[in-house]
């Protein structure tokens, strides 16, 4: 899907063909798409269809004029998927005379930049507009962090009573979405890093503070995620403890149980052979037996508790 978009003063507005100063938001194009867009952007043929490989590393590459960055932002997959929270890439096209993006699929940062929601966006300023796309999408991966540490929080309350593995494997799930922000982030700081050295963003004095905010953002998120996947790894090792703890208490309470129910059926089986037995004529033989094995069974659980067996 192909959307033209350029600035008025009612805000971003939809329009039918490509002008100057435009911006070109594509997502997922269909091969006539692409065709199109190598036909119309004044630009290498690659660079429309190198952002479409989800392998695609962040990185930066010029040529006859127009530039390309490619970045990796996160992405929601769902919270059923395998990985809730992974990375896709993002490539901008900045020529002369007009900027594009390019991505397989539709993610929140280009959800809320087309939809309006960055100040200061203008289409025409196009250095401007990649510094709020890479000031964005640093932002997004920090807002994903905190919805991964409250899902990581919960999953820990359910893990303190749990017996089973299906909280461990949901942690795992978090774990590999944090590995995929570690490798992103990496890459994106690498990336920014080599634009600062290109001095695309010095003609203007603005431009450079975004860059530099840009740049804490992309080192904050970074730091974050560290610190956030180191917490998770010692997380999972402690509750797998825990775990086989919570089964070994229950074990042991069943054990308990059992030998505390055994004692009755020891005392019956005597009482229950055909020999000469102690008070056999005694009329209150049946309950001298009841009272022998019930009192037995009271000092053994007495025993037990206070050895905290039970």
């Amino acid at each position: 899907m192909i959307s033209i978009l350029k600035n008025t003063a009612n805000g971003l507005e939809t329009l039918p063909d490509i002008i100057p100063n435009c911006w070109i938001d594509v997502v997922d194009p269909t091969p006539e798409e692409v065709a199109r867009l190598q036909h119309e952007l004044n630009a290498p043929p690659d660079f429309v269809t190198h952002p479409l490989d989800l392998d695609e590393r962040a990185r930066t590459e010029k040529e006859d004029g127009a530039l390309l960055i490619v970045l990796r932002v996160p992405y929601f997959q769902g919270q059923g998927a395998d990985v809730p929270y992974t990375t896709v890439p993002l490539g901008i096209i900045h020529t002369p005379t007009l900027i594009a993006t390019i991505c397989k699929t539709q993610n929140g940062v280009m959800h809320e930049l087309v939809g309006g929601r960055v100040r200061g966006l203008s289409t025409a300023k196009r250095n401007r507009f990649v510094l709020h796309l890479l000031l964005l999408t640093a932002q997004k991966y920090l807002a994903y962090l905190r919805e991964i540490n409250k899902s990581v929080d919960a999953l820990e309350d359910r893990l303190q009573v749990s017996l089973k593995n299906k909280e461990v494997l949901e942690l795992l799930k978090y774990q590999k979405s944090l590995t995929y922000f570690t490798t992103a982030l990496k890459q994106n700081e690498l990336m920014m890093q080599r634009l600062q050295r290109s001095h695309l963003f010095e003609m203007y004095p603005d431009d450079e503070d975004l860059l530099e905010d840009v740049l804490t953002e992309i080192q904050q998120a970074l730091e974050m995620t560290n610190i956030s996947g180191n917490i998770l790894s010692q997380m999972m090792d402690a509750f797998a403890s825990i775990i086989s703890n919570n089964l070994n208490v229950v074990m042991k309470f069943l054990a308990s149980v059992t030998i505390v129910l055994s004692i009755p059926t020891i005392v019956a089986s005597f009482y229950g052979m055909n020999v000469g037995l102690p008070f056999q004529d005694h009329p209150l033989a049946f309950m001298l037996t009841l009272g022998i094995a019930l009192g037995i069974a009271v000092l053994v659980v007495i025993l037990f508790w206070k050895k905290d067996w039970f």
